[in-house]
């Protein structure tokens, strides 16, 4: 299959500029006011060169290869637990080695786990406004037959800085 890349952010919308009208666009219209809307971006981590395939249970943090642009808003996070983490470990997601700066305390059950940002929400709202940030992960307990799991990542690149159709 073929895939197509855009450098992004990828924005969409049928009037590019408001016309002043304040005057909303009809069906096939190109003029009113503005509606042109951000396209949301997924990534999923990768292991060894294979994206999607779950990364092993540890306590040492783990570099997903989930890479987001500077100035981007975090939407969702998923952890898809595919064998169940033992020790009663959970995992936590970050954008440092520390990996706990996005969540924490995600369940190492079997299945998917939708990630709440809590008290962390700001460095989901605006992930560096000066360069791109690695996502990294890691359980917080190791021991026996380890478990494994899937990070996806949800984001809308570079909205932050965005103003009236022009980076500020």
């Amino acid at each position: 299959m073929s895939s197509t890349v855009f450098t992004g952010p990828v924005l969409a919308g049928n009037v590019l500029q408001s016309d002043g009208t304040g005057n909303l666009a009809g069906v096939g219209g190109y003029n009113g006011t503005q509606n042109v809307g951000f396209v949301s971006m997924m990534q999923a981590s990768d292991v060894n060169g294979v994206v999607n395939a779950p990364i092993p249970q540890s306590t040492t943090a783990f570099a997903t290869g989930i890479i987001i642009p500077a100035q981007s808003i975090i939407t969702d996070i998923y952890v898809y637990v595919t064998t169940a983490l033992n020790s009663s470990a959970t995992v936590s997601i970050g954008t440092s080695t520390a990996a706990n700066e996005l969540a924490t305390g995600i369940a190492g059950t079997v299945g998917q786990q939708t990630v709440q940002p809590g008290s962390l929400v700001s460095a989901w709202l605006n992930t560096s406004s000066t360069q791109d940030v690695q996502i990294y992960c890691k359980a917080s307990a190791q021991s026996g037959t380890a478990g494994g799991y899937i990070v996806i990542v949800s984001y809308i690149q570079a909205i932050n800085g965005f103003t009236n159709g022009q980076y500020t």
